[in-house]
């Protein structure tokens, strides 16, 4: 199956449209055509895990989704509202609604652990109440319960800085869900970790959009990581989709097919940093949603 949707398993009946991209177009200055007039839907919750060579402009649509990346050309819908046609204000109004989780962490190092968390407030709360770093007693509650369920209990007063890299990625996770999103983008969670941590971590993302019954999109290089933990595989190859449907018909054919006869089973080399997403955050409102 290439582009539109596969189904998630265990749904019944029609699903109400969760996402839409159209005709989905992304051409740098350079001349490069990173997405070449990708569609794709999303109808139930449960992750997508997005896979394909380095420049097959998986990243790129992840970014494009909540226009971190800037698209060229075509539709992006969330439920039924177009991000692409949306002006500054509408634009920060919906990426509210859009929980990003980022392969850099981008966390604010000199701040706490409980502070990162509630920077995923940000968009929600006053300008006054921003600068002063003051958020109502639920949102705080909210913090500690994200906080003791992605297995940081007692971390709240922590600085980033003295975490590992897996601890980090989790403080990334619960900013992400403070939002209360309903679309979780996942860019590369596990490419910085080692394999135990990074399935321990894909193993927390599928069961929080299971519990919190919100789609997750999940850039992914590691193929094993896809067959164990995503519903649905997507593969990307030189900006086009070229494969679309669960993850036990990914045979070896269809994996030569997705990576251009690339040794697939070898294992990952590390992209380098991205700088679409800006520089690596130093205050709290860097780091916002």
């Amino acid at each position: 199956m290439e582009g539109g949707e596969a189904p998630l398993p265990g749904g019944a009946g029609e699903k109400r449209e969760r996402l839409r991209v159209e005709s989905l177009t992304k051409v740098y200055p350079t001349g490069k055509r990173a997405l070449d007039g990708v569609d794709f839907t999303i109808r139930e919750p449960g992750v997508v895990a997005v896979i394909g060579s380095s420049g097959a402009g998986k990243s790129t649509f992840i970014r494009c989704v909540n226009r971190l990346v800037e698209p060229t050309a075509g539709r992006i819908l969330l439920d039924g509202v177009d991000l692409v046609g949306l002006d500054r204000a509408g634009l920060r109004a919906a990426r509210r609604r859009i929980g990003m989780i980022f392969q850099e962490f981008n966390l604010v190092e000199r701040l706490t652990v409980m502070e990162n968390v509630l920077a995923g407030r940000l968009g929600h709360v006053g300008l006054v109440d921003t600068l002063r770093r003051r958020f109502a007693p639920a949102d705080v509650d909210a913090a500690f319960d994200l906080l003791e369920r992605v297995g940081l209990e007692g971390f709240h007063d922590r600085r980033a800085d003295a975490l590992s890299g897996g601890q980090r990625q989790r403080v990334g996770i619960a900013r992400a869900l403070i939002q209360r999103p309903d679309l979780l983008l996942v860019d590369e969670p596990t490419a910085s970790l080692d394999p135990r941590t990074a399935r321990q971590i894909m193993r927390l993302v599928r069961e929080l959009a299971v519990e919190r019954a919100t789609p997750a999109i999940v850039n992914l290089h590691d193929v094993a990581l896809a067959r164990e933990f995503a519903d649905r595989v997507v593969g990307f190859s030189a900006g086009r989709i070229v494969f679309d449907d669960a993850p036990v018909a990914l045979d070896d054919s269809t994996l030569d097919r997705i990576y251009g006869g690339e040794n697939w089973h070898a294992p990952p080399e590390d992209d380098p940093p991205s700088t679409s997403s800006g520089a690596r955050p130093t205050t709290l409102d860097d780091a916002g949603a």
